[in-house]
């Protein structure tokens, strides 16, 4: 009962912490605005309010869902991906050092390169962003699984073994739980460079979603829905993270508050 009261609290007062930073970001950008003016950064309320306006235009809606499915398509996929790969090599010294090159390639190339290369393979459509997404995140994946299999506990699979835990067993509740606990900051981190990278690629190969908002708003000189596009991604990262990856960590890394 305690420990359940224990960690509402908890949650509750994450919860504030983290209103309380949306709200010093928005003091911080009322007083960028007060200084260098609205051709720098607009009004926060007026930004604000130009959402509503953003939602009722007829691409509005649209071109949110359309960046989302985007952005998460690439995410899962290199989430999977990246996630069993890394579990794979994770488990063999020589699959694990050999993979170190490919990894400094892939987390060295940036991702511009990888939008400019996935233009020439895929044109103009969803393989562009969603392609370029899953490159970009996938070593972030890969390295936080192999991670996690290298630095789990020794001891803890010794008593698994001296136990007779059946393998499935033991790779479900002992070993799963240590790995993912490696695997969500990787998670957090590419879900949102997902966001960022989601958005470049449409603003630079794509008419429509949150990209080719900015991208006309751009061309009108529009600081107002400049920042409005930036709110509406950012406000979607922070519930992406609060409502599905938070839960579900809470969930899978329950056992360390039995430990």
């Amino acid at each position: 009962m305690n420990r359940t009261i224990g960690s509402f609290v908890a949650k509750i007062w994450t919860g504030w912490g983290t209103l309380a930073g949306v709200f010093l970001i928005f003091a911080l950008w009322q007083m960028g605005f007060e200084s260098f003016g609205a051709l720098v950064l607009p009004d926060p309320a007026e930004s604000v309010a130009q959402i509503a306006s953003l939602m009722n235009q007829p691409d509005g809606f649209s071109y949110v869902l359309t960046t989302a499915r985007r952005a998460m398509t690439g995410f899962a996929l290199a989430s999977l991906i990246g996630a069993s790969l890394g579990m794979i090599v994770g488990w063999s010294n020589t699959l694990s050092i050999l993979s170190r090159p490919f990894l400094t390639v892939m987390l060295g190339v940036p991702p511009i390169a990888w939008i400019v290369l996935a233009l020439l393979w895929f044109g103009g459509g969803d393989g562009t962003p969603v392609f370029t997404v899953f490159i970009s995140t996938l070593p972030l994946v890969f390295a936080g699984a192999l991670q996690g299999v290298r630095m789990r506990d020794g001891a803890l699979d010794e008593m698994a073994d001296s136990f007779k835990i059946s393998g499935i067993d033991k790779l479900w509740h002992v070993q799963l739980p240590q790995i993912v606990s490696y695997l969500f900051p990787a998670w957090a981190t590419a879900l949102g460079l997902s966001w960022k990278v989601v958005v470049m690629a449409e603003l630079l190969s794509s008419t429509e979603g949150i990209g080719a908002g900015l991208a006309e708003a751009r061309v009108n000189i529009d600081t107002v829905a400049t920042m409005s596009w930036i709110v509406i991604v950012v406000g979607l990262l922070l519930m992406l993270e609060g409502f599905l990856l938070n839960p579900i960590k809470e969930h899978v890394e329950g056992w360390k508050n039995d430990v």
